[in-house]
């Protein structure tokens, strides 16, 4: 096992715990086995054969199943960091595309009376970034970028990158007014940033749009009018936000199936 999967103390208790279970169902399999063999083929069971029956599933199958336990139990811990690694952007530790997309589905499934809010965040000229700095700087850009997002959002909100220099935020039981204060509290933060970028301190600003809702709405369906006042905000001179409250939807119906992924947008 090496030092960096180190397993928890919850993972060697509950190998216990089941190499525990498993060999008291042995001892009591040995104990009833041997009774009913000796008390056919000889005396009885005896102080002697008793002993015996409790101590050899203990002292040969102990081991073996703590072993197996352990194993398997170090498997299972691997197997759902894996999961988790393959959610996340490998960048900015967001989520990607598809686990947010999936996340934000789930999260109105689950509480489909409350009121969300999507919050598609879009770094101004981020291609100039690159072009002019290299991608390594773009890169610290991105990762500032998401820094001043989680410092204007609530530990309950979803952030995910959506593809390139374009983010999403979900905000749950989110009204117009905190979706419209987020938005401009990750304004002011990016724009706060201190990017030193080589030569030269290359200021950040985002654009947002963003799309408020009562009840589940599909993503697909979220996401369109929420990009749709992203454009009005990159249209009418960027670093801004434009925050939408849809139409309340008919009680009656149901929530569509997902909908293709939204395109990456160029900056």
């Amino acid at each position: 096992m090496t030092g960096d999967f180190r397993l928890p103390a919850t993972v060697w208790a509950a190998a216990f715990w089941r190499t525990a279970k498993h060999i008291l169902i042995a001892v009591v399999a040995s104990v009833i086995l041997s009774t009913l063999m000796l008390e056919i083929f000889s005396q009885g069971l005896g102080h002697i054969g008793l002993i015996a029956a409790i101590v050899a599933p203990i002292m040969l199958g102990g081991p073996l199943v703590f072993y197996l336990s352990l194993k398997q139990q170090e498997l299972q811990l691997a197997y759902e960091r894996l999961e988790t690694a393959a959610a996340r952007d490998s960048l900015t530790n967001c989520l990607n595309h598809g686990a947010f997309v999936a996340a934000v589905n789930a999260a109105m499934a689950e509480n489909t009376n409350q009121v969300f809010a999507l919050l598609v965040v879009d770094a101004d000229h981020f291609k100039s970034i690159n072009d002019r700095f290299g991608h390594t700087c773009g890169d610290t850009a991105l990762k500032l970028l998401v820094g001043a997002i989680r410092s204007s959002t609530h530990n309950r909100d979803i952030i995910g990158r959506l593809g390139g220099e374009e983010f999403g935020v979900f905000l749950l039981n989110s009204d117009v007014d905190r979706a419209r204060s987020t938005a401009e509290a990750i304004r002011a933060a990016v724009r706060d940033i201190n990017f030193d970028a080589g030569p030269e301190r290359c200021g950040l600003s985002v654009s947002i749009g963003g799309a408020v809702t009562r009840g589940a709405l599909e993503f697909g369906e979220l996401f369109r009018h929420a990009d749709q006042r992203l454009y009005k905000v990159k249209e009418s001179g960027r670093n801004n936000f434009d925050v939408v409250l849809l139409p309340p939807r008919p009680a009656n119906t149901s929530i569509p199936l997902p909908t293709p992924a939204p395109r990456r947008r160029t900056a």
